[in-house]
């Protein structure tokens, strides 16, 4: 049956923000850093151990 409630688009502005979109900016930069402490600790941990 047709109704008089307006139709929403897809591109409406009220779209919830993306929780990955606000954080793919600053995989440039926080990948490489949490690489270099990941081989910070394991060459830490290996030092420790022998």
């Amino acid at each position: 049956m047709s109704t008089t409630e307006p139709r929403h688009s897809h591109g409406d502005a009220n779209e919830p923000r993306d929780a990955m979109e606000s954080v793919v900016h600053a995989m440039p930069i926080v990948l490489p850093v949490m690489g270099g402490v990941l081989m910070f600790l394991l060459a830490f941990i290996a030092v420790y151990m022998a």
